[in-house]
């Protein structure tokens, strides 16, 4: 019913490009029977140099779109912030935008884990910050000892967030099994998305009635309280 993990907002990072890109997915989600789109434009210093204010003027864009197309869709904005120096600046600047209960999305490298990420998690929560972990089956440093590294990151308080696009075989087979695993052994707390562009979305709704999406909607994923936090 709620999206997390979406780039919406055109012009802004690698996501949607134009203004009918965003309203295309917007209309690929309405159909796919979501109530409410919290999307999240990078946040990287080194790429996309996006600020609180860059990203709330792309809600105020999207939603008077959606608007025009009477599109019945609750549209809310957050961030995907990289963890980095700048990120830990921001969280001491408490500069974050967040979704929810103060629900921070945030992701690693695909490469290496950031040698802050302990120091990044505890400043956030330091905070009041909840942190929730992008895509975790797509970390391959992750993959060996996944199970200690997911039990230390809920021990941390970190909640941990699955791609739907995962699931669908968009990263490989072995993203997907990754994913899989993490379904079946009931270790996610959010799903998204994570979608780019409206092929993704057409990805997504050609998955719906697959197994694993079927096993999905029985989780206790947290998405489904969002539905009426505004």
């Amino acid at each position: 019913m709620v999206d997390i993990h979406s780039h919406v907002i055109p012009g802004i990072d690698d996501g949607a490009t134009t203004l009918t890109d965003s309203v295309s997915m917007l209309q690929r989600m309405k159909a796919m029977g979501y109530q409410k789109v919290i999307t999240t434009p990078h946040v990287m210093h080194d790429y996309y140099k996006n600020s609180r204010e860059d990203i709330l003027q792309g809600l105020e864009l999207i939603r008077g779109a959606a608007a025009t197309e009477k599109l019945d869709l609750e549209i809310e904005a957050a961030a995907e912030y990289y963890c980095d120096e700048y990120f830990l600046k921001l969280i001491r600047e408490d500069q974050l935008l967040t979704f929810g209960n103060r629900y921070v999305l945030f992701e690693f490298s695909f490469y290496t884990r950031p040698q802050i990420a302990e120091q990044v998690i505890f400043e956030m929560q330091a905070k009041g910050y909840r942190p929730v972990l992008a895509h975790f089956e797509r970390y391959p440093y992750f993959f060996k000892e996944r199970k200690e590294w997911i039990d230390k990151f809920k021990e941390k308080g970190v909640l941990l967030q699955v791609n739907l696009l995962s699931l669908a075989g968009r990263y490989g087979s072995r993203i997907q099994k990754q994913a899989e695993w993490m379904v079946d052994e009931r270790l996610i707390d959010f799903v998204g998305t994570d979608s780019h562009h409206a092929e993704h979305l057409d990805l997504i709704s050609s998955h719906l009635d697959t197994a694993y999406f079927r096993k999905l909607r029985d989780l206790p994923l947290k998405n489904k309280g969002l539905v009426d936090v505004l």
